[in-house]
C-alpha cells in the first residue's frame, strides 16, 4: 500500500524527523486561506505548491511549483488541481491531481537521497544514501553506482550509531548537520520497522542554508499483510490513486494486478500464477494480468475473477489454470459454467484442470454445451490460449 507525501510526512513528524511542513487542500476555495496560513505559520512570503499523487517525478511533470508570492501561489494551485499529471512513473495516461500540498519554502544548499528497504539476497535491510538527491535514483544506480553508499542492517539487531555515522560521512556532512543527519537516519530506521514498511524513501533530504537537515519529500510503501496491525495507516489508503479494477478485485478478496498483454489468466496460487505467466510468454503471448483466486476458490470466486478479467478490453482470450489441492476441480468447473452463462462468453476460454476431482470437472465442462477449449497440460494450455488470442 502507498500513501501521499503529506501523509508520509505526518508519520515522519511523529518519529521526530524534521520535515518541510504545510497543509493539504482539495478545493480551490480553500487556497487563499491555506496559503495565508502557511505564510504566517512559517514566516515566509514564498510557498511551494505540490501535487499529491502516488508517483515520483512530479517536479519534471509540472507537479511541484515554487511560488514567490500569494498571487503566483493561487495561480499554481488553480492550474494544478484537477490537472492530469504525467510522470515517468504514471505512464502516458497520467494521474488526475485531486489534492494539493501547500508548504513552506526553504533555502536549499544541497540535496541528498536516502532510503531503506529489504535486500532479500542478504536477508538484511539495506540503508542507502547518495549525494545525488532530487534525481531518478535508478539512473544514478545505472550510470554512477559508486555514488550510492549502502549499509546492511540485521533486523534482529537494528541500526547501530556507527552505521548512521557512516551514512552521514558518506554524504560529506560535518558539524551540526552531521549530528542531525545521524539522528535522522536512526529515527528513519525506527520508522521503517515500526510501520511495517517495505520501503521508506526521502528524495530529496536537504541541507538548508542555515545547515538544517530536512525531509523535503516522503515516500512509503507498506506491507499490505501487516496493515491489520496498523489501522491508522490502513485508513490512509486512497483508492482514487489505484487501478479501479484492482480495487474491485480486492473487495472480492482476489489478488489481481493489471498488465499490458492480451491473455487473461485465472490461477489458484501465486507460484502457479507466476509460472502460468511465464509459459504464456514462452508460447509467444503476453499476459494481461496476474490473478490468484486463492487455494479455496469457490464458484462465486471464479465468477468474480471472470468479471474482473472481462472488464479489460485488451483481453482476447482467457486461460484458467487450476490445480485442485485444497479446492476441488468440479467446483471450479461449475464456477466457470456459471460465470460464462451470466457474463457471456465474449472471448475464447481455455481450461486446464489437474488434481482433486479433475476427471469429474472435465466431464462437467464437456457436457455443458459451452465453447470451452480443454487443455491437457500447461504447455498445451499456453499454446491453445495464445493461438486463440491471435485469432480473436
Amino acid at each position: 500500500m502507498k500513501i501521499h507525501e503529506f501523509q508520509g510526512k505526518n508519520i515522519f513528524k511523529s518519529y521526530g524527523i524534521p520535515i518541510q511542513d504545510g497543509y493539504v487542500i482539495e478545493n480551490i476555495d480553500e487556497a487563499p486561506e491555506t496559503i495565508e496560513k502557511v505564510q504566517k505559520e512559517f514566516n515566509t512570503e514564498a510557498v511551494v505548491v505540490k501535487a499529491q499523487i502516488h508517483a515520483g517525478g512530479r517536479g519534471k511533470g509540472g507537479g511541484v511549483k515554487y511560488s514567490p508570492s500569494t498571487k503566483k501561489a493561487l495561480e499554481n494551485v488553480k492550474n494544478m488541481l484537477g490537472m492530469n499529471l504525467v510522470t515517468h512513473q504514471t505512464g502516458t495516461d497520467g494521474q488526475k491531481v485531486r489534492k494539493v500540498y501547500i508548504t513552506e519554502a526553504l533555502d536549499i544548499k544541497k540535496e541528498y537521497y536516502c532510503a531503506i528497504t529489504l535486500d532479500r539476497s542478504q536477508t538484511k535491510d539495506v540503508f542507502m544514501v547518495s549525494t545525488e538527491g532530487g534525481v531518478e535514483i535508478e539512473k544514478v544506480a545505472e550510470e554512477t553506482p559508486e555514488k550510492i553508499i549502502k549499509v546492511w542492517i540485521d533486523p534482529m539487531v537494528g541500526i547501530k550509531s556507527f552505521q548512521a555515522r557512516k551514512l552521514a560521512f558518506g554524504l560529506g556532512l560535518t558539524g551540526d548537520a552531521f549530528k542531525t543527519a545521524t539522528r535522522v537516519f536512526m529515527k528513519m530506521y525506527q520508522c521503517y520497522m515500526g510501520t511495517d514498511a517495505s520501503i521508506v524513501e526521502i528524495n530529496p533530504l536537504v541541507l538548508t542554508e542555515d545547515d538544517c537537515v530536512v525531509a523535503l519529500d516522503a515516500k512509503f510503501n507498506f506491507d499490505g499483510n501487516a496493515m491489520y496491525r496498523h489501522p491508522k495507516i490502513a485508513a490512509l489508503r486512497d483508492k482514487d490513486e489505484e487501478d479501479p479494477t484492482e480495487v474491485e478485485a480486492s473487495e472480492y478478496n482476489l489478488n489481481y494486478i493489471k498488465l499490458d498483454g492480451n491473455v487473461g489468466c485465472m490461477v489458484n496460487g501465486a507460484g502457479l500464477a507466476m509460472a502460468t505467466m511465464d509459459i504464456i510468454k514462452l508460447a509467444g503471448g503476453e499476459p494481461a494480468n496476474f490473478l490468484d483466486v486463492g487455494g479455496a476458490a469457490s464458484a462465486e470466486t471464479v465468477k468474480n475473477g471472470f468479471k474482473i478479467i472481462l472488464s479489460d478490453d485488451h483481453v482476447k482470450a482467457i486461460l484458467i489454470n487450476i490445480f485442485g489441492g485444497i479446492v476441488r476441480c468440479d467446483r471450479v468447473a461449475n464456477g466457470v459454467i456459471q460465470a460464462v452463462k451470466e457474463l457471456g462468453l465474449k472471448v475464447p476460454v481455455v481450461v486446464r484442470l489437474e488434481g482433486t476431482n479433475a476427471k469429474k470437472a472435465k466431464t462437467i465442462l464437456s457436457e455443458s454445451g459451452l465453447a470451452i477449449i480443454p487443455a491437457n497440460d500447461m504447455k498445451d494450455a499456453a499454446k491453445k490460449v495464445v493461438d486463440a488470442a491471435l485469432k480473436n
